[in-house]
């Protein structure tokens, strides 16, 4: 059974597995390895945990870690919507952003915006996401990446 909730403080070291596992699976053939290993290579920092423990969601498959996802209301942009790679295709992920995209109404906003890997677009596409032009991604690591800045307006706005 799957269900969500706020991650904590101690959810740090799965997060990071998650996103890790999933980079280096989903993003495989858009990006070259080196900058893929450069982005999500390593271990947790304390500054890591304290966004986990301020913004990310965690999703449960039977308590077991399964996905994560990222929601800063104050800019309305959603972040780090990862799935273990054992668990893909399983609709996970859009679950996921079904539950962001409903916490940030609930929150009153009326847009979300996230930055897509070039593997992703076309997930977020299928659910009612906007946006075509290449940009570019700058890491607080100071790595970029090709990325697809997106939005998506929210219907039933608080």
């Amino acid at each position: 059974m799957l269900t969500i909730r706020k991650a904590k403080r101690d959810d740090a070291s799965d997060a990071w597995d998650i996103r890790k596992a999933s980079v280096h699976v989903a993003c495989a053939g858009h990006y070259p390895e080196a900058a893929l290993s450069a982005w999500v290579d390593g271990a947790p920092s304390d500054n890591w945990a304290t966004i986990v423990e301020r913004g990310f969601y965690l999703a449960l498959d039977n308590d077991r870690p399964v996905g994560t996802g990222m929601l800063t209301v104050e800019s309305g942009q959603v972040d780090a919507i990862f799935v273990r790679p054992s668990s893909m295709g399983r609709g996970i992920g859009r679950k996921m952003l079904e539950y962001l995209e409903a916490l940030a109404r609930d929150s009153g906003l009326v847009e979300l915006r996230l930055d897509a890997t070039l593997n992703a677009a076309p997930f977020y596409r299928e659910h009612g996401w906007v946006g075509d032009s290449i940009s570019t991604y700058r890491s607080p690591r100071g790595l970029e990446l090709a990325c697809i800045p997106m939005t998506k307006r929210l219907s039933n706005a608080a």
